[in-house]
């Protein structure tokens, strides 16, 4: 398949003519325009240093249906505990500097750079990305953020200060989601930690199928917050 240079419109080439490693298009900005015309057509941006803006939409795709999360029994008791306070949309800014900046392990630097930063958080300021927050005695310990369209959530990222915070509040997270109506969490490449909570990998042909019945839907309206309970989130 050919590697497409984008044009100065925000338009795409069809996700399914991306090359067996995921690469789609090459160029482009991330205005707000061009990054909500990508997450509709199944296509994300994922910047490597040194090279032009790559976009992407692997062959599989790595989802989670909201309604069949797994949770560990351990993780359900620090979630009843209340061990952390989860909080929706309140610190955007803190959440995605502290994906960019938490050092990870097997990781040398980070695709989050400054571009991206203000990019994803003029998104949250349209009210179409939004942040899951873990609190600890007055202090952010992590979270994760992504885009949201219709009932799609596409995440991007998530970091973790203290043991724990970053699942709670994806565990959280997903939980209001379903209660929302939500059908589908995009987590676009695989990772075994997603995996054990029960992400899987999809053919590119059935998530793109099914993101675009899902995209239609109704959105949930900006800010967000939470209404769910502990209870809720542990009775998966």
């Amino acid at each position: 398949m050919p590697i497409y240079a984008l044009s100065d419109e925000p338009v795409f080439p069809p996700a399914d003519h991306a090359e067996e490693e995921g690469l789609l298009a090459v160029g482009g900005d991330l205005s707000a325009p061009r990054l909500l015309a990508a997450y509709r057509a199944g296509i994300f941006p994922w910047p490597h240093r040194g090279m032009p803006l790559l976009w992407f939409s692997p062959d599989p795709r790595m989802v989670l249906y909201p309604g069949q999360i797994k949770l560990a029994r351990s993780l359900k008791q620090i979630v009843r505990r209340g061990d952390f306070e989860v909080r929706l949309d309140t610190e955007f800014a803190q959440v995605i500097s502290g994906c960019a900046t938490t050092r990870r392990k097997g990781q040398r630097g980070t695709w989050i750079s400054k571009p991206m930063i203000r990019a994803y958080t003029q998104l949250h300021e349209l009210g179409a990305a939004h942040s899951a927050e873990a609190w600890q005695q007055g202090k952010l310990v992590g979270g994760l953020y992504g885009v949201s369209l219709g009932g799609v959530f596409f995440g991007e990222s998530m970091f973790a200060l203290v043991p724990d915070a970053s699942k709670v509040a994806f565990a959280t997270l997903v939980a209001q989601l379903a209660a929302w109506g939500f059908g589908l969490i995009d987590c676009q490449t695989h990772t075994a930690h997603l995996e054990r909570f029960g992400a899987g990998l999809i053919p590119r042909s059935r998530f793109l199928t099914e993101l675009a019945k899902l995209v239609e839907q109704p959105g949930h309206q900006h800010p967000w917050q939470l209404e769910v309970t502990p209870a809720q989130v542990c009775s998966t």
